[in-house]
């Protein structure tokens, strides 16, 4: 059977029909870019956050973990930049009113406008113009555009009253990015804890952010999750670090079930005017067109840390006991967003598999990472034997694992529904069970071969497979 093209429509169907996301206030028509993880879907979420973590934290005697605010003091993003600068460049239609990325536009005439000012974007359009060439609504088609201005990125909230005349004055914001809130704790983290550079601080948050386009599903959303992890190091180890860290991201999507094929690295040419060097890692998205961006790894000099120095007046600079030396350290750092991480594994276990003329779909995920990693079925649901020792076994199993008592259905129908949620191995217990061997039929999700296993077997048989 040829393999077959994933599309958007497939993939957003599947989410909705198996309860993996659902589109934020769908009853009133829905909130745009806005997103609702369904029973499914926040396992999955979740398993990923807990891999993430287990690799990044638990793991390391160098990193710690954080849980930091989404509102902080106003004056935290007039230092890092983002009050005055996080923009996007923007183009209407002065037609049919739609919004557009005006460096995406200018990518169909092979510029590359990442990182471009509005005002540099408006010198290449009108370069274009002089060649006859002109940019058009990717809505409507036509040519009525405005010209591009910036478009700030940051999503402002009123802690107070709305009625508050001081409340335009002292505006706060939810934060854009959840590495704000490593470089405020950095100086307590010191303070309060055994570690010494080079040495990392986690954080797995919300982050929010006024996108000009958001219409890639959970690709691009105002309200996201990110995973970030700022590693504070010597300038002379950045180099050494960086590429460890490259190293060791890229080995972890591998591990976890992304075929090399479909991820590669994307070096920056642009670089933000306090990085030294910056590299995507980019899943290729067949869905969405081809590779975009999961994860970044960056060198970001100690910009961070210097400016909220010179704007809170607090002492950042970290003292090495050996020499006596004061510096602001240096910052690499790992971002990665978790729901182009969600999307990016459901993509990649999505299959569909000729099985006797018809096809099955099956989400072929890690089993670490499977929402659900076992399903005990009763093979009738009106006979009270095989029910009663069903949901024995269900509430044995799931003391260990994620799992779910399904009688609904034929079998049959029941193994569809467990493959189209990516559920490793469903028990079924039959007439045998209660009759003859007190064993229940184990089928595996992916080669869909069944073998009997004994009731009181089943803990050391699961523990061997999930490796508990």
């Amino acid at each position: 059977m040829a393999k077959q093209k994933i599309t958007i429509e497939k993939i957003t169907s599947l989410c909705k029909r198996r309860g993996f996301v659902f589109l934020s206030s769908e009853i009133y028509g829905g909130f745009a870019a806005v997103y609702d993880y369904g029973p499914y879907g926040i396992e999955l979420k979740n398993n990923l956050a807990r891999e993430w973590w287990k690799h990044m934290v638990q793991m390391r005697a160098d990193v710690v973990g954080l849980d930091s605010g989404i509102f902080m003091h106003p004056i935290v993003w007039k230092a890092s930049g983002h009050v005055d600068g996080f923009d996007d460049p923007r183009i209407d239609c002065k037609d049919c009113k739609t919004r557009m990325r005006a460096d995406h536009m200018l990518e169909a005439f092979g510029i590359d406008a990442d990182k471009m000012s509005a005002n540099e974007i408006n010198a290449e359009i009108k370069k274009l113009k002089e060649k006859g060439k002109k940019l058009k609504c990717t809505t409507c088609g036509k040519t009525n555009l405005t010209p591009a201005k910036n478009f700030s990125l940051m999503v402002k909230s009123n802690l107070g009253s709305p009625t508050d005349e001081l409340l335009e004055k002292n505006a706060v914001y939810l934060r854009p990015e959840t590495c704000g809130g490593i470089y405020l704790n950095y100086r307590n983290i010191l303070d309060s804890t055994r570690v010494k550079l080079p040495f990392g601080i986690a954080q797995i948050g919300k982050a929010f952010r006024n996108e000009i386009v958001a219409r890639q599903f959970i690709f691009r959303t105002r309200e996201f999750e990110q995973m970030e992890m700022q590693y504070f190091l010597r300038p002379n180890e950045m180099q050494e670090k960086y590429e460890e860290w490259k190293k060791m991201r890229w080995n972890w999507y591998l591990e976890y079930g992304i075929k090399e094929k479909n991820i590669k690295w994307h070096k920056h040419v642009k670089l933000a005017h306090y990085a030294a060097e910056a590299c995507d890692i980019e899943y290729n998205f067949e869905a969405l067109g081809g590779f975009k961006e999961m994860e970044g790894i960056h060198q970001r000099g100690d910009w961070d840390l210097s400016q909220h120095q010179k704007f809170s007046g607090a002492k950042l600079e970290y003292l090495d006991q050996k020499t006596g030396e004061k510096f602001i350290p240096h910052i690499m750092e790992t971002s990665a967003g978790l729901n182009r991480m969600f999307f990016a594994f459901l993509h990649e276990a999505y299959t569909e598999e000729e099985i006797d003329g018809s096809t099955r779909v099956v989400l072929k995920f890690d089993r670490r990472l499977a929402p659900v990693k076992i399903a005990v079925f009763p093979l009738l649901k009106n006979k009270p034997e095989l029910v009663k020792k069903a949901k024995g076994i269900f509430s044995g199993l799931a003391k260990k694992y994620m799992c779910e008592f399904d009688d609904n259905g034929n079998i049959g129908k029941r193994y569809r529904r467990q493959d189209e949620i990516g559920t490793p191995y469903c028990v079924t217990v039959d007439f045998d069970t209660i009759e003859k061997d007190n064993s229940v039929t184990v089928r595996d999700r992916d080669t869909m071969k069944q073998e009997r296993v004994k009731i009181e077997e089943l803990d050391d048989y699961f523990g061997e497979k999930f490796k508990i």
